[in-house]
């Protein structure tokens, strides 16, 4: 079972991400901050993180920075999640080892087929 991870300080995109993800072949785990992200995924890393591009305690840069520097054979797929296009924001993300974003709000639509693609990555 692949593992996912939702970094957002929304308990409602959480909420909503879960709903739409959750299921047999994908376990949601949920951090509401990027230190509480890390925490996880030092432990254990998800095959694929989603983080907000605005968290409250770190910029989304550092966090994907922070993960990436974590050693682990896991190389997970990551997808910062944004409320509008911002392709500077987009190019920091991608050069600090994102590989794609998600815009904000998202549908279920949307959602299946960023993931689709970051899974077919992993």
């Amino acid at each position: 079972m692949k593992r996912c991870m939702f970094v957002d300080d929304s308990a409602v995109i959480r909420k909503v991400a879960k709903r739409i993800l959750g299921g047999p072949d994908l376990q949601i785990i949920e951090a509401s901050t990027g230190f509480d992200a890390i925490a996880l995924c030092t432990n254990d890393m998800p095959e694929i993180i989603v983080v907000d591009g605005a968290l409250p305690d770190m910029s989304a840069v550092e966090f994907i920075r922070r993960v990436r520097a974590i050693e682990t054979p896991v190389k997970p797929q990551i997808a910062i999640c944004l409320t509008e296009v911002d392709i500077g924001a987009i190019m920091r993300a991608k050069r600090a080892g994102a590989q794609g974003y998600l815009l904000k709000p998202f549908n279920r639509p949307q959602l299946l087929d960023r993931f689709r693609s970051l899974q077919d990555a992993a």
